[in-house]
């Protein structure tokens, strides 16, 4: 069975990680987590990890990374790096870069700290305030391999999920997290 990539960005967010802990039940996808989201509520990260979740890094603070420089940009990475490492007993693998706003820069910053950077095939706009069946809509168009952008902390995306996990498993697909290579 071919795979996909569920990703959910920014969060945790006390009102709304553990009902989309609950919508996707025993399906595992990618958490890219906000630092100082992440600091502020350390049982809902260990939740995600408990549930079999991985956790990536999405910076500290979600800045722009390009405008940034290399000292700051290290920062954002590092101090997340440490804390989710703390939390969940598990150093990130993977990195999502907020906005997708990246560059050589970057990328530098990432190999450093032995983080593979993961953007997306499919946004779902989500963060863009659409709907629950604008949602479900613009994640049919991924493919198999195919990476799904969502984001914590939006109401219409804890509709959408289950939709979502059952429209991919009827085209024979199979979420689930990214796989760290």
């Amino acid at each position: 069975m071919d795979t996909v990539a569920l990703t959910f960005d920014d969060g945790p967010y006390p009102e709304t990680t553990p009902a989309l802990l609950a919508a996707l039940g025993g399906t595992r996808a990618t958490f890219f987590l906000w630092g100082e989201h992440a600091a502020a509520h350390p049982d809902l990260v260990r939740a995600i990890a408990a549930a079999g979740h991985a956790i990536g890094n999405h910076t500290w603070t979600h800045p722009q990374l390009t405008t940034l420089s290399p000292a700051a940009r290290d920062q954002e990475v590092r101090r997340t790096q440490d804390l989710l490492t703390r939390l969940t007993g598990l150093r990130p693998a993977l990195f999502r870069p907020p906005y997708g706003d990246t560059d050589a820069s970057v990328a530098r910053v990432l190999a450093a700290h032995g983080l593979t950077e993961v953007l997306w095939s499919v946004d779902t706009r989500d963060w863009a305030g659409c709907s629950a069946d604008e949602i479900v809509t613009a994640a049919r168009k991924v493919q198999p391999g195919g990476v799904v952008l969502m984001h914590e902390g939006r109401p219409a995306t804890l509709d959408a999920v289950p939709r979502i996990l059952a429209a991919l498993t009827a085209r024979g697909l199979r979420p689930g997290p990214v796989p760290v290579r």
